[in-house]
C-alpha cells in the first residue's frame, strides 16, 4: 500500500512564516558557527531515515509545536 504525498503548495493557509523568519532560519541553519553544524547534522539524520512524507510531517507538527509552546 503506498502512501499519497503529502501535498506542500496550495490548500488553505494554517501557518504564516514572514520572510525575516525565513531568512533568520537559513542564517541560523546555514551560516551561525555555533547553530550550523548542529542544524545540518540533524537536516542529514533525519533526510537519510524519514522519506519526504515523514519529513514534512515532522515539519508540521514541529511548526504547531512552537507555536504553541511559551518559550519566551
Amino acid at each position: 500500500m503506498s502512501v499519497r504525498p503529502i501535498e506542500l503548495l496550495g490548500g488553505e493557509s494554517v501557518y504564516c512564516i514572514n520572510q525575516a523568519q525565513l531568512k533568520s532560519a537559513f542564517r541560523l541553519a546555514n551560516d551561525d558557527p555555533q547553530t550550523a553544524p548542529k542544524i545540518q547534522a540533524e537536516i542529514a539524520a533525519l533526510e537519510s531515515r524519514l522519506d519526504r512524507n515523514e519529513r514534512a510531517a515532522l515539519a508540521f507538527v514541529l511548526i504547531d509545536r512552537l507555536l504553541k509552546s511559551s518559550a519566551h
